[in-house]
């Protein structure tokens, strides 16, 4: 006598409904991603005991970046390259490195002296992705107050990912920890 190998009817219902189950949990989870706001942003804003003409250049200067980044010192090989005008409008920062600081690109469009530098930021790995960042400068005799902004529009990938991840959170450590470095490089007494 031989055992047949054709599902029975109990099987074959038991199979349906697990997949009525898994399409049900999967149009949810597009319904709670397609629910997420699009737009995101990150702001942080320190105070620096300096002229706003001495803290200004640090963020119009490109190349300074190096000193007071906050994602600098993370890949020691990473490879970074500028185009473009030395400062301002146009001026070009790109760099490619390890997973964690990636690869992309930072474009200077519009640079007001003294008031406001504003970026377009092309991350091309390990996540491809656009947004837009600025900082903003108000002078106060020997004091300066900078905002750092980073804003974007999250695709169907982006709001999913912030299901588990804050953008807040995520960059604004960061952001904290790089104003903290261009006040304490600002700061800092001249060397002889």
């Amino acid at each position: 006598m031989s055992e047949s190998t054709a599902p029975t009817p109990k099987k074959k219902s038991i199979f349906k409904k697990i997949l009525v189950v898994l399409l049900i949990l999967v149009l949810v989870f597009i319904g709670v991603v397609a629910m997420q706001p699009a737009q995101y942003s990150v702001t942080r804003t320190a105070t620096v005991n300096a002229p706003v003409a001495v803290v200004f250049p640090q963020v119009d200067d490109l190349r300074k970046w190096e000193a007071w980044s906050p994602w600098a010192k993370i890949d020691p090989q990473v490879k970074n390259t500028f185009e473009g005008p030395p400062t301002g409008k146009g001026a070009v920062f790109a760099w490619a490195g390890n997973n964690k600081v990636g690869e992309g690109r930072m474009t200077i469009t519009e640079s007001r002296p003294n008031e406001l530098v504003r970026f377009d930021l092309e991350f091309i790995k390990p996540m491809a992705a656009r947004a837009q960042s600025e900082f903003a400068f108000k002078g106060n005799g020997n004091q300066t107050t900078v905002t750092w902004t980073m804003f974007g529009t999250n695709g169907f990938a982006g709001k999913a990912m912030c299901l588990v991840m804050n953008m807040d959170k995520m960059l604004g450590g960061d952001f904290e920890r790089g104003l903290a470095t261009m006040k304490s490089i600002v700061e800092a007494p001249p060397k002889p």
